[in-house]
């Protein structure tokens, strides 16, 4: 087993999956997706099981399916996914490995390109407009960082609320990702960049 889950952790995962639409089809998916300030970052999120290849790892514990994605294995290998009850509580990856030094957060040539292009611009109105004024209920707020117009992928970062979130990936793909799709149809990804150890809650 890649990662293991603690009771406490898979009932909050399982909780969270009878919420959605057809939850006997889905897993829990665990994947490294990329390294900010010497941390690996995560993304923890339901996708069909079905979608697993044959290089990814693939685990039933009990009535939860996880899957760690290929590129990921020896990222998180030996780590485990916990629920501390403090605070707020949310899901914590206690994680043995650490990233390799000169591992990029975002590649330099979405950093420089910005947000000024015709995507970029839309974008920005969409989370002015739409997302910010429905998430700033919870304290939240969801920043574009970056677009890469020739491929049409916007990396975004969520702060206040938003920022630890137990279920950050999910709110990223019922919420915000949805709506920059219906408005900004030839958007063909949406990646949270969020530091989401840099908050007072470093969940993920």
């Amino acid at each position: 087993m890649v990662v293991s889950v603690t009771p406490e952790a898979r009932q909050v995962v399982q909780e969270a999956l009878a919420q959605e639409p057809d939850p006997e089809r889905l897993a829990l998916w665990l994947e490294v997706r990329g390294v900010n300030q010497g941390q690996y970052v995560y993304d923890l999120y339901f996708q069909a099981a079905a979608d697993a290849g044959e290089d990814d790892v693939v685990t039933q514990s009990e009535d939860l399916v996880v899957v760690v994605p290929a590129g990921s294995v020896d990222r998180l290998r030996g780590a485990r996914l916990e629920w501390n009850g403090e605070g707020e509580g949310g899901l914590v990856l206690a994680n043995p490995n650490v990233p390799e030094p000169d591992m990029p957060a975002l590649p330099p040539e979405v950093l420089a390109a910005g947000t000024d292009g015709p995507i970029g611009a839309r974008v920005t109105v969409v989370l002015d407009q739409v997302v910010n004024p429905s998430i700033a209920a919870h304290g939240g707020r969801a920043d574009l960082v970056a677009v890469d117009e020739e491929r049409a992928v916007a990396y975004v970062r969520l702060s206040g609320g938003c920022q630890g979130c137990a279920m950050s990936r999910m709110t990223l793909t019922q919420g915000i990702e949805t709506a920059l799709r219906q408005e900004v149809p030839e958007l063909t990804g949406v990646i949270d960049v969020t530091d989401h150890a840099d908050g007072t809650n470093p969940y993920y």
